[in-house]
């Protein structure tokens, strides 16, 4: 399960690269034009250009869920062959379009009653729903590339058939999603109204299910009973009509306060704290992702660049960095600090919410700040080089050694003959798949791998991770080989 989370991770480094940018560009152009953030008119060329740079970045970030379609469905197949990103992208289309509130409730008359489940199948263009399709596309495109059909059927053998399978599949899962959807977002908002009145410890609580539930996308759930009026308290949206917390029945803006230090400050110190545990080949591949991501998180608070970054290569520090959330939170709203955000706990949402009336001692966001970037790098530094976590930078699949490996033999076609011949033939191979350095292979019968015979094709070297796994060490011309051996497949 962990090593298929971690091929996981790999595959949604691609869609959430094209992060960082957008959020980057969407900060600027918040800074510049106000009006996009607080409603009113856009005039003047400044706040026309900050106009244009919202919308450019928010291009994507609006989108997300469609590029981790294509970014999984590509990156999780066998071969990275487009056609599973097709087939990924007609399971997205197939179970958004089933799943919409529009169809449900025409299916269902009974769902339209209730305010909970509408609210649920609005929110079913979801990162989640993205990744399961990208899945879907993957797995039908790894089992079904090579299928073979009647010859009056011959047309749509092979790759054409895995967008047809890949649909077909969809419409079962959105069957199951159809009951099982709304009961989960249900019961997540009665989560939700129960902590409402546990004060501090229930924003505490609200804020780590927060972050522990942005990979499924149910965190909607939580946000609309607490920033939201869906159960009459509307955290969000009090705070931005001008009123405080006399006009309420809570200490307005405690259920958003609490992300301010964790995104603009927490964010970047575990950063720094994945990049100076990165190894030293990969410092600067690590830089360019999470300091991009963090700098992302301080400027507008899209902190998706950096929680998909790592969240399936370390589940374990996802859980962490979530728990950190809820301990902050928790401490803002004893110590009375209040901002709140129209988009999210960035810096600039921090400057503009603080003139309203509910905002209080948004000094405290310097001290607040520095504990926070100082609590992130440290508790990540730690988590990363105790466990031995996976972070970007920090992964298996290329180390310096392995770069400098020389192949012994640059016949290609026959140094993969005779590594599938020690791999106990074609028979025996179940999957095949190569990084920057090595061939990754599942195999069905580990005992008729022979390795002598796999080391005489003149390779680096041969490791063994796991019972059906073998991992061939070749070095950088790792593709060329990996071609061949695909052919003879």
């Amino acid at each position: 399960m962990m090593k298929y989370l971690q091929k996981l991770g790999k595959a949604l480094m691609l869609p959430v690269a094209c992060l960082p940018i957008c959020g980057i560009l969407m900060g600027i152009g918040y800074a510049l034009c106000p009006s996009t953030m607080q409603g009113g008119e856009v005039v003047g060329f400044v706040q026309k250009l900050g106009f244009f740079l919202v919308k450019a970045g928010g291009a994507l970030v609006d989108n997300m869920a469609l590029l981790f379609v294509i970014g999984v469905g590509v990156g999780m197949s066998d071969d990275h062959d487009g056609t599973s990103g097709l087939a990924a992208f007609a399971s997205w289309l197939m179970i958004t379009n089933l799943l919409s509130t529009g169809a449900v409730t025409t299916m269902m008359p009974s769902i339209a009653e209730s305010a909970t489940k509408t609210l649920a199948f609005d929110k079913i263009g979801n990162p989640f729903i993205g990744i399961l399709a990208g899945i879907i596309g993957a797995t039908c495109y790894n089992k079904f590339k090579s299928t073979k059909l009647p010859d009056w059927l011959s047309f749509f053998s092979g790759k054409r058939c895995v967008a047809i399978i890949s649909g077909v599949t969809s419409i079962i899962v959105s069957a199951v999603l159809l009951f099982v959807w709304p009961v989960v977002f249900g019961a997540l908002i009665a989560v939700g109204q129960a902590i409402v009145g546990m004060g501090p410890v229930g924003a505490g609580i609200y804020a780590f299910l927060n972050r522990l539930l942005i990979p499924t996308g149910l965190h909607h759930a939580l946000n609309n009973v607490f920033w939201f009026d869906t159960i009459g308290l509307g955290d969000l949206t009090h705070f931005w009509a001008g009123e405080t917390s006399a006009d309420v029945t809570w200490s307005l803006g405690m259920y958003m306060s609490g992300f301010f230090p964790c995104m603009m400050f927490g964010i970047p110190g575990a950063a720094l704290a994945m990049i100076h545990t990165a190894k030293d080949n990969k410092k600067k591949v690590a830089s360019g992702l999470v300091a991009s991501a963090a700098v992302c998180a301080f400027v507008c608070g899209v902190t998706e660049p950096f929680e998909f970054g790592f969240m399936f290569l370390a589940p374990l520090l996802y859980v962490i960095y979530a728990i950190l959330y809820g301990i902050f939170t928790v401490v803002v709203a004893l110590l009375g600090f209040r901002a709140g955000f129209s988009f999210s706990a960035g810096a600039t949402d921090l400057v503009f919410s603080a003139f309203l009336p509910a905002a209080d001692k948004t000094w405290l966001i310097l001290p607040l700040g520095i504990a926070a970037f100082a609590i992130f790098y440290l508790v990540f530094r730690f988590a990363i080089v105790k466990f031995d976590l996976k972070t970007p930078g920090r992964e298996d699949d290329d180390l310096e050694e392995e770069k400098k490996a020389v192949l012994a033999n640059n016949d290609f076609t026959e140094v993969a003959a005779i590594i599938l011949e020690g791999l106990g033939g074609k028979e025996n191979v179940a999957s095949l798949d190569n990084c920057i350095t090595r061939l990754r292979l599942e195999i069905k019968d580990n005992t008729k791998v022979n390795e002598k015979k796999i080391k005489s094709a003149g390779v680096a070297g041969v490791m063994r991770p796991g019972k059906t796994s073998v991992q061939v060490i070749v070095g950088t011309k790792v593709q060329f080989v990996a071609d061949e051996m695909k052919k003879m497949l």
